[in-house]
């Protein structure tokens, strides 16, 4: 069995700390990453959390350059276990949708979809109209499993980082990657959460 290999895609959406996360508790489970960031994205980086896409280098196995359409995961054959876009936008999830891979990020989306693998989106958008609810649902249609970031409050994070931990370990989980969150252990006797 070869080990475990995630793509992760960042693109342009506010939540670019879901995809470095992701990156951080991926190399503390051992599992190999092949990084592809959006343009915008690098925006959002920088903006967000003052890393720039060299500073990703250190955080991923293989970083891609996002218009490298001949890098290895953008062929079938090249083995990965699945695809997590974090954040995802709409932009990416309606280019996924419609097939137009106008980029590594999507074309990268399109071949796990095609070679039947878990691509999940953390779509990050609010309110929603219904253009994008419809895209979901054509996404979710075509084998995608739509994951936005929702806090869970059952975990009674203390912070900004366990919320944005516990989301990315819930994601991790469709992967069958194990991740060090607090997890619902069921109402006690009394009907209170243990």
């Amino acid at each position: 069995m070869s080990p475990k290999r995630i793509i992760v895609g960042i693109s342009g959406a506010s939540g670019a700390i879901y995809g470095i996360r992701a990156l951080e508790m991926l190399r503390d489970a051992d599992v190999e990453t092949h990084v592809v960031v959006s343009r915008s994205a690098e925006l959002t980086l920088r903006d967000e959390l003052d890393l720039n896409i060299k500073d990703l280098e250190t955080k991923c196995d293989t970083l891609h350059a996002i218009r490298n359409v001949g890098a290895t995961i953008a062929s079938g054959s090249y083995h990965a276990t699945g695809m997590l876009i974090a954040p995802c936008s709409v932009r990416t999830l309606s280019e996924i949708v419609t097939g137009v891979t106008s980029s590594l990020l999507t074309r990268a989306a399109d071949v796990q979809l095609k070679e039947r693998r878990p691509l999940v989106l953390m779509v990050r958008e609010t309110p929603l109209h219904l253009g994008h609810l419809r895209s979901m649902t054509a996404a979710a249609e075509m084998g995608a499993i739509i994951a936005p970031p929702m806090p869970a409050f059952y975990s009674k994070p203390e912070d900004l980082n366990e919320m944005v931990s516990h989301n990315v370990g819930r994601v991790l989980d469709i992967f069958g990657i194990e991740a060090d969150i607090k997890r619902w252990t069921g109402l006690g006797s009394n009907g209170q959460s243990d």
